[in-house]
């Protein structure tokens, strides 16, 4: 990890504020990469007088869209369709889980894509059901630019704030984020045991449908 902020520092150094936007665009496309770092840190080089704090905030956030855009056209590419017949080929997943999925994102969708701005890990890759939704682009831009604008202005201004002591903010960060990892990687464990146990219930008794409507 040092050495990515070793590296992330020297590309606002050398570039300024598009290398702000480059090291945003990269935790977008490769989540291990935290901004809870970048920002901080792009916080205190503002701070130093390389570049204002506005400033900053605006090539993080252009970083943040971009790679949302980079996601998003991923999503887009694979398709419903797509997705649908990788489904019909895997194992424990019904075609209809994709439906119900469809269904919920296409109700909920903008929600979850602000909101999924301010979550370490779901930051990044709420921007791929989007595309395989089609969400309108100009709906995913506003909710995503809203969402980043105010993701990345806390984490620069309290980088602005504290200075040299901006690592403070990945030290307080650190274990919330690694309790929201631990709380989604119990989800997913939860729903693949929830697939075993349907699987294992209709391979008893083929007639027998689990709706996933009636699990809450």
């Amino acid at each position: 990890m040092q050495t990515i902020v070793d590296w992330v520092l020297a590309l606002m150094e050398s570039i300024g504020g598009p290398g702000i936007a480059l090291g945003i665009f990269l935790e977008n496309v490769f989540p291990p990469i935290p901004s809870e770092v970048i920002l901080p840190l792009a916080g205190f080089t503002a701070a130093q007088g390389r570049y204002s704090m506005v400033e900053a905030i605006l090539w993080a956030t252009l970083g943040s869209v971009t790679g949302a855009l980079l996601l998003y056209g991923i999503g887009a590419a694979l398709g419903m369709d797509r997705l649908k017949a990788i489904a019909h080929k895997m194992p424990l997943v019904d075609v209809s889980d994709i439906d119900k999925t469809d269904v919920w994102f296409t109700k909920h969708g903008p929600k979850a894509v602000f909101f999924g701005r301010f979550v370490p890990g779901i930051r990044s890759l709420i921007s791929i059901p989007a595309g395989i939704d089609r969400m309108p682009v100009a709906q995913f831009l506003g909710y995503t630019t809203a969402g980043s604008l105010i993701w990345n202005s806390l984490f620069v201004w309290l980088g602005f704030q504290l200075g040299d002591r901006y690592e403070l903010v990945e030290k307080y960060m650190d274990p919330i984020s690694k309790v929201v990892y631990l709380l989604i990687i119990l989800a997913v464990l939860g729903v693949l045991a929830w697939m075993v146990l349907r699987a294992r219930r209709r391979s008893h008794d083929p007639d027998d449908q689990i709706d996933v409507d009636t699990l809450g």
